[in-house]
């Protein structure tokens, strides 16, 4: 994403984004929050390497990258045009 000068990275998976350490959706974090869930090992299993690939992108330039379930009928939309969001977007 960074190498094309990308605004946005959307990962689609099958989960609904980050989560919390009670198991529930995170719908915005922070470069830095984000690798704080990876450095105290809230981040686990499959979502370690997307979180990873966020901050990868982030850091080369790209301005927010987003975690949505592409499970869910319409989640890119949903996550891209509505204040509430259906995943997890991470801003840089």
């Amino acid at each position: 994403a960074a190498a094309l000068k990308a605004e946005k990275l959307i990962l689609l998976t099958d989960v609904q984004g980050v989560l919390d350490e009670a198991g529930e959706l995170i719908s915005t974090l922070t470069l830095e929050e984000a690798q704080a869930l990876l450095d105290q090992g809230v981040a686990k299993g499959g979502m370690v390497p997307k979180l990873r690939c966020c901050l990868e992108a982030l850091s080369g330039g790209v301005k927010k990258a987003h975690i949505v379930d592409g499970r869910v009928p319409h989640a890119v939309l949903l996550e891209v045009f509505t204040d509430a969001g259906v995943g997890t977007e991470i801003i840089g």
